[in-house]
């Protein structure tokens, strides 16, 4: 099996267990990255707003309500839907198989795919084969595996990994498209959008007339009918599950609902919180493979559903965290995925606040101890969810988990214990607000103007424990006086 590195050259599976203190000083200093990151997640922040206001106003707290019950209720009866699912696509004509581990998937593909001596498959965006190194099971076996979504076409030349769930190349521009191109197609140096996407076409259309195996995960798989629902934005994906002979879909377990009508909810909410769309511009029901009347589709549909761990995450405190539909809304709102450049700080497929939460659990928390701190905790992941994850809380159990298991250094231990105490304390608390404002000003040194209620002073840099507060940012410093002192002053001045 190969194994992949970003552009920057840092290995995209990191030693464990995993510091991401490199990754995210390494992107807080590259500012062309910073930006590409900051506006397209901003654009896509701004839309999603836009487009759920438009379309529900005041309602669309009560549908991400809704969809998030709908959710609930399938992981609560889980084992009673993917019966209903594996007798219903069964009956369609599909062959189901189960997969406990990502070893499994790759042994379970490659079976299907030495069965029916396939050399070429081509392959629609799904986090589950990322997540299970499909694409280099098959690659390494002999089997020429392209990703044919653009933005995967594009990581994949430059052996990279995607660095966002929807928008996998939120980390490039087009010089870097344009140099892939020419590097490894052998096309002429062009940055105009079109005619790299016409580019891209043409090399494509002739893995698709060749291809003799598609592979794809699913959006949503449907009990009621045995269905997969396949949501793309590019034609790649009905062309790599119609045009092969054999069709895999590689879906999660989690990726259930139970019926038709249901599916309505979730594709009014899927689009709008990824791109702003009020639909992806295709959206496919597959239900088993072609018949003897239809002239496309493939002779073979295998269904791999796929555990991988989260039958661990299915227990009571964590099974929230399987509501997920891998819309991304929560990284374009976090303040950390931004600021560390994208996805690939976090070490690991899945980024931002609901990668923080979900790594842990699949990799070990062990593995991953500062996954859970990468998090501001302000709560925007939560407000944007549309199934209503508290992502927060989430990050937050995992924290006490961390210091359960004293997974922590000692030291960070004891800080941690004595802030809980001070903030336990309203008489500590003031007491440690009033020497934090006087050593901090002290440090900070004097300055002039304003007043004593807005007088706030900047620490360029701090030493020590604390001196990663300021190796990306000035700190502030409290003004003069707290806001108490503010509130006792006005309420003399009213004379109540």
């Amino acid at each position: 099996m190969t194994t992949r590195s970003r552009t920057d050259g840092s290995p995209l599976d990191p030693p464990l267990p995993f510091d991401m203190t490199p990754r995210a000083d390494q992107a807080a200093r590259d500012e062309q990255l910073q930006r590409l990151v900051a506006s397209t997640a901003d654009v896509k922040n701004a839309r999603r707003t836009a487009a759920l206001q438009s379309a529900f106003g005041e309602n669309r707290d009560a549908l991400r309500t809704l969809a998030g019950k709908i959710k609930r209720h399938t992981l609560d009866h889980l084992d009673v839907y993917l019966e209903r699912f594996i007798d219903r696509a069964e009956a369609a004509g599909a062959k189901v198989h189960f997969a406990k581990d990502a070893p499994q998937v790759g042994a379970i593909c490659l079976a299907i795919a030495k069965a029916n001596g396939s050399k070429l498959c081509v392959k629609s965006k799904s986090m589950v084969t990322e997540e299970t190194h499909l694409t280099d099971a098959l690659q390494a076996v002999g089997i020429e595996t392209i990703e044919t979504d653009l933005g995967e076409f594009i990581v994949q030349l430059d052996d990279d990994a995607p660095s966002h769930i929807v928008t996998p190349m939120i980390h490039k521009d087009r010089k870097s498209v344009a140099r892939a191109f020419v590097r490894e197609l052998g096309t002429g140096y062009t940055e105009d959008p079109l005619a790299l996407t016409m580019i891209a076409r043409q090399h494509m259309r002739k893995k698709f007339r060749r291809a003799d195996l598609g592979i794809s995960g699913a959006n949503f798989i449907v009990a009621d009918t045995g269905s997969l629902v396949l949501c793309t934005n590019e034609g790649n994906g009905g062309l790599s599950v119609s045009a092969p002979r054999v069709h895999i879909a590689v879906v999660g377990i989690e990726k259930i609902i139970p019926r038709t009508e249901d599916l309505n909810v979730f594709l009014k909410l899927l689009a709008r919180s990824s791109t702003g769309q009020p639909q992806t511009v295709y959206t496919h029901m597959i239900t088993g493979p072609r018949r003897e009347h239809e002239h496309d589709g493939p002779e073979q549909l295998h269904i791999v559903l796929v555990d991988n761990g989260r039958t661990e995450i299915l227990r009571e405190p964590t099974r929230d965290l399987l509501r997920c539909i891998r819309c991304g809304a929560c990284l374009n709102a976090c303040p950390v995925f931004r600021k560390v450049g994208g996805g690939h700080a976090y070490g690991a497929v899945y980024s931002g606040p609901i990668g923080a939460a979900i790594t842990p659990l699949f990799k070990g928390l062990h593995n991953y101890p500062d996954l859970p701190k990468a998090s501001s905790l302000c709560g925007a992941c939560h407000e944007v969810c549309p199934v209503d994850i508290d992502l927060p809380l989430h990050l937050i159990q995992l924290r006490k988990e961390m210091e359960t298991r004293k997974t922590l250094p000692l030291g960070e231990r004891w800080v941690y214990r004595v802030w809980a105490a001070v903030l336990a304390s309203p008489t500590a608390y003031r007491a440690a607000c009033r020497l934090s404002r006087v050593v901090l000003r002290g440090i900070a040194g004097a300055t002039a103007g304003g007043d004593r209620y807005d007088d706030r002073r900047w620490i360029l840099r701090m030493v020590g424990w604390i001196g990663g507060w300021t190796t990306h940012r000035d700190l502030p410093t409290p003004p003069s006086a707290s806001f108490r002192d503010w509130w006792d002053a006005r309420r003399k001045e009213d004379g109540s």
